[in-house]
């Protein structure tokens, strides 16, 4: 698969710092979350099913994130103004993200890039990427919540294309694991020691 280049994703930079996340980590969460090689071919399954559907699926997200005030502060200035050009840029790495979580294989890589998403929820690289003059952190709670829209609005994405009805609730199922797992390893620099 190519990916396109897209301004401030760093997934293939060779310089991108290794996550400090261990590869028996990963496999400890991916057992918490009932995660298996059957999720992995459901997941690549749906990365077919959603490949020509990112935008609306974006549009679907990002209009949940802008009837919401407390959640646009995230994307918007101190003073409360969303900053249109920060919008456009995330928009276009959350695109992405959709494909990576089900295409890329979860290795070194892909943990190295969980790692920069959750840094850029923090005040250690909120911003930093698209020189953006917004509020200094995502707090947590908001990573976790988010689990649940970021699911329950797939679903309909997902029996798009007219599979059998066992067939998107195995996607379904595969996009609620991964999704669980991966704010999961996004809560890291939030916890500390303590995750």
């Amino acid at each position: 698969m190519t990916y396109a280049p897209i301004p401030g994703y760093r997934y293939d930079d060779p310089e991108q710092a290794p996550s400090p996340v261990t590869a028996g980590d990963l496999d400890g969460l991916a057992a918490a979350t009932l995660f298996t090689e059957a999720d992995v071919a459901a997941l690549k399954l749906a990365g077919e099913v959603l490949a020509d559907q990112t935008e609306q699926i974006l549009d679907v997200w990002y209009g949940f994130v802008g009837s919401h005030p407390h959640l646009l502060a995230y994307f918007s200035t101190p003073e409360g103004a969303p900053i249109g050009d920060y919008l456009a840029a995330v928009r276009r790495r959350f695109g992405q993200w959709i494909t990576d979580t089900c295409t890329r294989p979860y290795d070194a890589r892909w943990l190295a890039q969980q790692e920069e998403i959750a840094l850029r929820h923090t005040v250690a690289k909120k911003n930093v990427t698209d020189g953006a003059p917004s509020v200094p952190s995502v707090p947590l709670r908001y990573l976790i919540a988010f689990v649940v829209p970021i699911t329950a609005t797939m679903r309909p994405f997902l029996a798009a294309k007219g599979h059998a009805q066992e067939q998107v609730e195995a996607m379904h199922q595969a996009w609620f694991k991964v999704v669980t797992l991966q704010v999961s390893l996004w809560a890291r620099p939030y916890a500390g020691a303590a995750w």
